[in-house]
């Protein structure tokens, strides 16, 4: 699971954690939101943004009724035929060069998802640093040769895929070129409910395709995509809108800028929270290891004076003796006058007794 670049940006265990702002459809197909959506998502501290590429015709047929209208009960777009659904969602083709040149005036990466092969001459053109294979996509082998044979580093979310498939698809990754390959845990359905997560496959996804795992998260807020990190997902991706209020055919499971910007802020946080195994204090904490209970002496005592659990307790700070060793001093004689608020030491028993 070696780290690598990602444009200018080192991508792997023990970096930050890469964050993609997906812009989807919730431009509401106006050029100048989609740009100022790049522009609040650069404010945010997003690394990327993400848009889609391709066409209404090229996902599928105009047809209106039947197969082609989503019936599912409670499904975010029921009643739309799936023509009409991205036709509103897609960001037209003209529109990625400037998009992409708005993203890299704030130094951050653009790139897409292509679904099609059309798609992909198309972004080539564009010189885009990588690309994504989206969860209901992975399963297009032709695509996803395409894709490899670029070259470049490729991002595929997992979504429905059963391990086979996910086996098939990562081999027709690799056998055309593929050779930097991030999985995205994902959960293809809209808006996702956490309990849906399982984010324990991260790791075993890492370790049965030996590549970097992350998360593209489909849930409302962000607590899922911050404890992604800390099971080593190194990408998180999340649906980005303006203004939830305003709609938008993402909106309902995207996040708003206050709350991207603490998703990029949270996630580091548990990046950089993970740290190591470690005990005894890290350097941070020595100074407050005056702070433990020592033993001290609780009442003037004169030199030949019993200890007594009277004269002697254990309290804070902890210049005196660790509080484990009581007991030696309990019922022994004190070699020297004492005043209350001595730190107790080993000096403070008659020789012989020590």
């Amino acid at each position: 699971m070696s780290d690598f670049l990602l444009g200018n940006r080192r991508i792997g265990p023990g970096q930050p954690p890469f964050i993609i702002a997906e812009l989807s459809g919730n431009h509401d197909q106006s050029l100048d939101k989609a740009l100022a959506m790049v522009d609040a998502a650069a404010a945010c501290g997003a690394d990327a943004i993400k848009i889609q590429t391709y066409t209404a015709d090229s996902m599928t047929l105009d047809i209106r009724h039947g197969d082609f209208v989503i019936n599912d009960p409670g499904n975010l777009w029921q009643g739309q035929s799936l023509y009409q659904l991205y036709q509103l969602a897609m960001t037209p083709w003209d529109w990625h060069q400037a998009i992409f040149e708005r993203a890299q005036h704030h130094g951050m990466l653009a790139f897409s998802t292509p679904f099609d092969l059309m798609a992909v001459n198309y972004l080539e053109q564009l010189n885009v640093p990588c690309y994504k294979i989206a969860s209901f996509e992975n399963s297009d082998h032709a695509l996803l040769a395409a894709v490899a044979k670029t070259g470049k580093p490729v991002i595929m979310s997992t979504g429905m895929a059963t391990q086979t498939e996910l086996a098939e698809s990562v081999e027709v990754l690799r056998d055309n070129g593929c050779n930097e390959l991030i999985l995205l845990k994902c959960t293809s359905h809209y808006p996702a409910d956490p309990v849906d997560a399982n984010l324990a496959t991260i790791p075993h996804l890492a370790a049965l395709f030996g590549c970097q795992v992350g998360l593209s998260d489909h849930t409302a807020g962000i607590g899922v995509a911050v404890a992604s990190v800390v099971l080593g997902a190194t990408v998180i991706e999340k649906h980005f809108v303006l203004d939830r209020s305003e709609g938008g055919v993402d909106a309902e499971f995207s996040l708003e800028p206050a709350e991207f910007s603490a998703l990029v802020q949270e996630c580091k946080r548990a990046a950089v929270a993970l740290g190591k195994v470690t005990y005894g204090g890290t350097s941070s904490e020595q100074a407050s290891r005056k702070y433990r209970r020592s033993l001290y002496i609780a009442e003037d005592i004169q030199q030949g004076d019993v200890f007594t659990e009277t004269n002697l307790r254990s309290v804070r700070p902890g210049y005196g003796l660790a509080p484990k060793y009581l007991p030696l001093f309990l019922g022994r004689p004190a070699s020297q006058p004492l005043t209350k608020g001595t730190p107790l030491s080993w000096d403070h028993l008659t020789k012989g007794n020590v």
